[in-house]
């Protein structure tokens, strides 16, 4: 009987030290380099490439033009809800636009640009 009461403290203690262990904070799985597009667009597919960055518990950035030939948008608003983002910026045209995307595995998002136009992301330089 004193054997199986040490075994049962023994495995409890394990079990309660390895729950305690564990990182409470998870990783930032959005911040990084991504290349984002989007396609059906009147005037072609778009590529952007972003480096989202962490910033007073906020995510920023830019959207830049992978070729170099258009200047780099700056993202207004970042929206996080658990496995979803919405990326905002300003359009001279329409004004405020936003990429909403979900993750599909930890390289890889899925969603659409204003609701109509389908957006994909992977990651870069992982």
């Amino acid at each position: 009987m004193k054997k199986v009461s040490l075994f049962l403290f023994i495995f409890i203690l394990g079990v309660c030290v390895n729950g305690f262990s564990q990182t409470t904070t998870a990783p930032d799985f959005f911040a990084g380099q991504w290349e984002i597009l989007v396609t059906g667009v009147p005037n072609g597919d778009v590529k952007f490439i972003t480096e989202l960055t962490r910033k007073d518990g906020k995510l920023t950035g830019e959207l830049k033009d992978p070729t170099g030939t258009r200047p780099a948008v700056p993202i207004t608003k970042v929206e996080e809800n658990g496995d979803t983002i919405i990326i905002h910026f300003d359009n001279d045209q329409v004004g405020d636009i936003g990429i909403e995307l979900a993750k599909v595995d930890e390289d890889h998002l899925k969603g659409q640009l204003m609701s109509m136009f389908e957006a994909t992301a992977v990651r870069k330089g992982k």
